[in-house]
């Protein structure tokens, strides 16, 4: 498809195959493009439509969900914090709204991954690159800059005249302005990132008061210097250079995926509204691409979209706006740039058929896209019931190893164990402990209440209770061997959780 109008080049030069049109080149046009070539700034221009308000909308969910993330406030109790979204280094706990993960819990956030990993294969498989188009933080924070820039100096002609014009008073004091916005714009990203691992208020309130950590300083000048660099110079760069996502994404996509296309097909050979009026007086072949170049000069990666399917497509559909807009302007059908997949585009070459189909044509007939869903839907049904069903308790024994035993004056065996009963719930709760298995043995702990033979202990909300347990059994109800199995219960008082741990009880090997 990137060949749809090279066909004549073996007998055309590179200036008469791709003539600049209107003053207009494509800065990352496959011809200018090099191994190694100095940054060639873009001025996009600003472009309206379908795509472009999709652009819009997503852009101030996304940014305003990131920045507004962290001052959520959601009730969990007078133990536990009321940040809704709040990632606690220092207590090892991620919150999520009403989902608490501890520790012992990680597995959830591999399975979220997991989920975002399929979720990420099957968007490339049917729609291509809209990631990159729409959701990636890169495209999101360079949109929001051009927007300041836009806002402050102009449009596309005006940029370019501005950079052109001399230094004078104007020029500086809009370079100042534009500078400082995006500085502050860059600041408030590193502090909304901070934000997330610490109470907003609070850290807000050392941050301005400089009582903070260093490292919180730190990582805002890091998201500052970063920001500022990537959205405000590096721009398309860090997509085309530094990324490796466009090239797994070609990989992932095949000749069913969506991407943004030019149909050659309607289009060629292409020529101003004049000529193809002298064009068509002269029944000579006419396409409908009337060669204004607004594909381009709207492209947030200098792109030439006629060209072909190309690396630097972060298939935004900026394009498509452009070029609707034209044809409506010209009394043309939309859909010359369309999203649309490589294989219809071939059966088009093939007959040689031109299309004025406008809209998406969505890829479902793949059967990749029905695994990916299926796995997508699967990990997550399984995250879903693990986490509705999950306890919210959880006990653990470790043997003493040194020795493994020991035996009293009267004959009895001893085994000593640390154990830990972890209460993952906002509320003061109370076990009785004792063990199972072991005729006659003796349960003592270094904590709680005893009673008959059990333990009551008393377990503070979202912590964790260690204390030393002893199991003794007498010599005359030691069983045969060097070990026997056995059970530590933990039953919750007024409750409905239960916890078990299977121990092993060891002894002299002699013991009968």
């Amino acid at each position: 498809m990137a060949n749809l109008i090279n066909n004549v080049k073996d007998n055309k030069t590179d200036d008469e195959l791709h003539p600049i049109a209107h003053g207009v080149e494509a800065v990352n046009g496959p011809l200018n493009r090099e191994l190694f070539e100095a940054k060639k700034k873009i001025y996009p221009k600003r472009a309206k439509g379908n795509f472009r308000n999709f652009k819009w909308v997503s852009m101030i969910l996304l940014l305003g969900f990131y920045y507004i993330g962290p001052w959520i406030r959601w009730d969990r109790g007078p133990t536990s914090p009321n940040q809704a979204i709040l990632v606690d280094f220092e207590h090892s706990r991620f919150y999520f709204f009403f989902i608490e993960i501890w520790p012992q819990e990680l597995y959830y956030i591999a399975g979220l991954l997991i989920m975002s990993a399929f979720a990420l294969f099957l968007v490339t498989a049917s729609v291509g690159r809209a990631w990159c188009g729409y959701a990636c933080p890169q495209t999101v924070w360079v949109d929001l800059f051009i927007t300041v820039e836009r806002w402050i100096e102009g449009d596309r002609n005006a940029r370019m005249r501005l950079d052109k014009a001399p230094w004078t008073f104007r020029k500086i004091y809009l370079r100042v302005i534009k500078h400082s916005i995006w500085l502050m714009i860059a600041a408030a990203t590193g502090g909304a990132w901070i934000f997330y691992f610490m109470d907003a208020p609070t850290l807000f309130s050392q941050l301005i008061h400089f009582e903070a950590a260093v490292v919180a300083y730190g990582t805002i000048i890091f998201f500052v210097l970063t920001t500022y660099t990537f959205g405000g110079h590096l721009r398309e760069q860090v997509c085309t250079y530094m990324c490796p996502w466009p090239r797994i994404q070609a990989v992932m996509m095949d000749i069913d995926s969506l991407v943004v296309t030019y149909h050659g097909t309607r289009g060629e050979p292409r020529m101003s509204v004049k000529k193809a009026k002298k064009a068509a007086a002269a029944n000579e072949p006419v396409g409908d691409c009337v060669d204004c170049n607004m594909c381009v000069v709207v492209c947030p990666m200098g792109i030439d979209i006629r060209d072909g399917i190309q690396l630097e497509c972060i298939t935004c559909g900026l394009c498509i706006d452009a070029c609707n807009d034209v044809m409506d302007k010209v009394g043309k059908p939309r859909g010359l740039i369309a999203y649309d997949t490589i294989n219809n585009e071939k059966i088009r070459q093939a007959k040689r058929q031109a299309t004025h189909a406008d809209g998406i044509r969505w890829p479902w007939h793949n059967y990749r896209n029905y695994i990916y869903l299926g796995l997508f839907l699967v990990v997550g049904f399984v995250m879903l019931y693990s986490l509705s069903t999950r306890d919210r308790f959880a006990i653990n024994a470790l043997h003493d190893r040194n020795p493994l035993y020991v035996q009293l004056s009267d004959g009895s065996i001893r085994n000593s164990f640390e154990i830990k009963l972890l209460n993952m719930q906002g509320k003061l709760r109370h076990f009785v402990i004792y063990t199972e298995g072991l005729e006659g043995a003796s349960f003592t702990t270094s904590a709680g209440n005893q009673a008959d033979g059990k333990v009551i202990i008393s377990i503070e909300p979202d912590r964790v209770k260690a204390f030393r347990a002893f199991v003794d059994v007498h010599k005359d109800n030691l069983p045969t061997g060097k070990q026997t199995d056995f059970k530590i219960i933990a039953e919750e008082i007024n409750g409905n959780e239960t916890g078990v741990y299977g121990a092993k009880f060891h002894m002299p090997e002699q013991a009968k």
